[in-house]
């Protein structure tokens, strides 16, 4: 019976069993290097995998008008995403082979809007792994001019498949 934890199909993501042999940081460093698949949500809000090591990743991005709220500003949503993905990432880093996290909360605060069309760096730092949670924090800064655009906080639970 297939999990349902693992919906995609190999085409579109790696596979369980790829996924379940390296750990946490082999697993971002082949994603960033392209020896493994992007998720599908990177091409979406338009960002990706800029920098990895142990305890830290970064993302770079653009909005677009594509992300845009009905008033025309960048939604809440992306800001929480590029968020939330590179401070789980962050933690993923951290994750030994055989295992696999998960979000369980996050936490974002918007310090100023995002002009659209700005590329921004979003940077996730691990402050504490253990065995079965990990704990980082966030933040969006613009590249060109240096503005932080927000902060975050996540717990993410860390999981033993094998």
């Amino acid at each position: 019976m297939p999990n349902p934890i693992f919906a995609a199909s190999p085409a579109e993501l790696a596979d369980r069993n790829t996924l379940l042999s390296m750990s946490g940081l082999a697993f971002m460093e082949a994603m960033r290097d392209g020896h493994l698949p992007n998720p599908p949500i990177a091409k979406t809000l338009n960002y990706r995998v800029d920098r990895v090591e142990e305890g830290k990743v970064v993302f770079r991005g653009t909005p677009l008008f594509d992300h845009c709220n009905p008033m025309g500003t960048v939604h809440g949503g992306w800001y929480g995403t590029l968020l939330d993905s590179c401070m789980a990432c962050a933690v993923m880093t951290k994750v030994p082979k055989g295992s696999v996290y998960t979000t369980l909360e996050y936490k974002v605060n918007i310090t100023r809007p995002i002009p659209l069309g700005t590329e921004i760096i979003a940077e996730g730092i691990v402050s504490h792994s253990g065995r079965s949670t990990g704990v980082a924090e966030g933040t969006i800064f613009g590249v060109e001019d240096g503005k932080l655009y927000a902060t975050g906080s996540t717990t993410c639970i860390i999981m033993s498949l094998s």
